[in-house]
């Protein structure tokens, strides 16, 4: 018991997927404004960030659910912490790969918007309620295409099982390309990035979900967002590249080489694409996308 719970609060768990983020967080903002001409904050800065929202006061709105908003972002940050515990606990050993996990996988990814549809709708504010309508149209929009790309590993592995799933260069057959493209694209909107971000567009609705939080509850969904910036790719190279040789120095360098390569092309799809309006968003997950991960799905029951 005290091992798990060791686990899921320190390595590979919360404080490692934390830190981690933040680090990854720091290298999205520098690598942008390096793309800008701009100098970019210092290394301690992500951190320097969190710090100062968990020292500031906390303002609950008054017509608010005080319960829902303040566990929505607590229960978004323990998904995403049980979601790269399982992930690495699975890539060091296999064998503990259980019936459902996949399943789990997928269910535990959409607690986080979840999380954020519940605390921006509590809120009561309309430019919350308004960010909240945007982020449930998409959340619907890309969830097929992702679920539909995920069985694409499955069939391709043979097994539902992440155990079994790794092991297998999925990326390296036609359909296992296209379901790797499919999820990135998900993975870039279920992050809020650019061209996907009107859920959040400052300049429109003003954050949308988190107009409203302050304070260490802002801090938290900040966090876990920074901590879905580091599990997400995390999940794409478990699925798609092979996994995560944890035994061997080779196999670290490895990793950390697939991470910033998947990292930095995240980046680069931000920074160099405008944001699209909601319903534009909403026709290419459920259109091209989705029709794209079909033919991948079809692709792979037939070897290719």
């Amino acid at each position: 018991m005290l091992k798990m719970l060791y686990y899921f609060l320190v390595i590979p768990g919360f404080l490692f997927t934390a830190f981690i983020g933040l680090l990854s967080t720091w290298i999205d903002r520098k690598v942008t404004a390096r793309l800008q001409w701009r100098q970019g904050p210092p290394l301690y800065q992500p951190f320097a960030d969190i710090l100062k929202l968990l020292g500031k006061e906390t303002f609950l709105p008054d017509d608010a659910s005080k319960v829902k908003f303040i566990w929505a972002p607590l229960t978004g940050m323990a998904a995403v912490t049980i979601v790269s515990t399982i992930l690495w606990i699975l890539n060091i050993n296999p064998y503990w790969s259980f019936a459902g996990d996949l399943i789990l996988m997928i269910f535990l990814l959409t607690i986080p918007s979840i999380a954020l549809i519940t605390g921006g709708s509590v809120s009561k504010n309309p430019l919350s309620i308004l960010g909240v309508s945007r982020e449930r149209k998409l959340l619907l929009a890309y969830e097929i295409p992702f679920i539909i790309s995920i069985l694409i590993a499955a069939v391709k592995a043979g097994s539902i099982l992440i155990g079994k799933i790794l092991g297998h260069q999925i990326i390296g057959s036609f359909s296992g390309m296209i379901a790797f493209i499919v999820s990135f694209l998900v993975i870039q909107a279920q992050l809020g990035f650019a061209p996907f971000e009107s859920t959040e567009a400052e300049q429109e609705i003003e954050s949308g979900p988190l107009l409203e939080y302050s304070g260490w509850l802002l801090a938290v969904f900040k966090l876990s967002k920074a901590m879905l910036l580091f599990t997400l790719p995390v999940l794409l190279i478990t699925l798609f590249l092979g996994g995560i040789d944890t035994y061997s120095l080779a196999g670290a360098l490895w990793f950390i080489l697939k991470y910033v390569v998947i990292l930095t092309l995240m980046i680069l799809v931000k920074n160099t694409n405008p944001r699209i309006r909601i319903d534009q968003a909403v026709f290419f997950f459920l259109g091209p996308v989705t029709i794209m991960a079909v033919i991948g799905l079809i692709l792979a029951m037939i070897g290719r």
